[in-house]
């Protein structure tokens, strides 16, 4: 399994022949060159979403049109821009697992909002989400936006996820303080990854405060474009 960053909450998964891109942002991401863009996408198999706040679905519908890939996410939006855009899509929703080519995508709850711009003013996308991903020995915790949660306890239980990519820029999220809070007492993560840091002044420059309060376990701040092997 390779887990690259895009910047800020996206990344690409490259796994079991499978390529997901997680909320990818191209349009506007001061964090990715625009030189870098057809590397990030390269070999699309799928787009999976977490929720509708811009810096996460921007370009969602340009790319699953230009790269001819499904959208997976939350079943109300998934069944909007069926209808609405004409994109395949696989909505499903909280609780619900699907199968992605051989690795298997399950829905979790995440505490944040999920709303979009209309020239009516703000409307609401479906609901905000994260996604526990299996694949090659592993199972993959991606947050989404989201603070603290007293459903991270079943979820860690239920799911045992060895690896978390967690958001943590504060701000909007949960900081890096409260990521490692959270991982340390609803989840036993091998490897954790923070995210949605660093892209603006206002959010956390650095991960040293997650790394200092989980010893013990790998924290590994994520490098544009290079691949995290696990």
């Amino acid at each position: 399994m390779n887990i690259i960053w895009l910047g800020h909450g996206s990344f690409r998964i490259e796994t079991a022949g499978q390529v997901l891109l997680i909320d990818p942002w191209l349009t506007g991401n001061p964090v990715l060159p625009e030189d870098q863009h057809d590397a990030a996408l390269e070999d699309a198999t799928h787009i999976l979403l977490t929720h509708t706040h811009f810096d996460h679905v921007v370009d969602v519908v340009s790319l699953a049109k230009h790269l001819n890939v499904p959208v997976v996410g939350q079943y109300d939006l998934m069944g909007y821009w069926s209808e609405a855009e004409g994109l395949e899509t696989v909505g499903f929703n909280k609780g619900g697992t699907v199968n992605l080519n051989g690795v298997m995508v399950s829905m979790v709850p995440a505490s944040h909002s999920s709303t979009f711009s209309t020239p009516d003013g703000l409307r609401t996308g479906g609901s905000e989400v994260g996604f526990m991903i299996s694949s090659e020995g592993h199972m993959l915790y991606v947050s989404g936006d989201t603070d603290i949660m007293a459903d991270m306890g079943w979820m860690g239980d239920y799911y045992n996820p060895d690896i978390g990519i967690l958001s943590a820029g504060g701000h909007f999220t949960m900081d890096m303080r409260g990521a490692a809070y959270a991982a340390k007492r609803y989840f036993n993560f091998k490897t954790v990854i923070p995210c949605h840091y660093k892209t603006f002044p206002i959010l956390e420059q650095s991960a040293q405060v997650l790394a200092d309060g989980l010893p013990g376990v790998e924290v590994i701040e994520p490098q544009l474009m290079q691949a995290i092997k696990l």
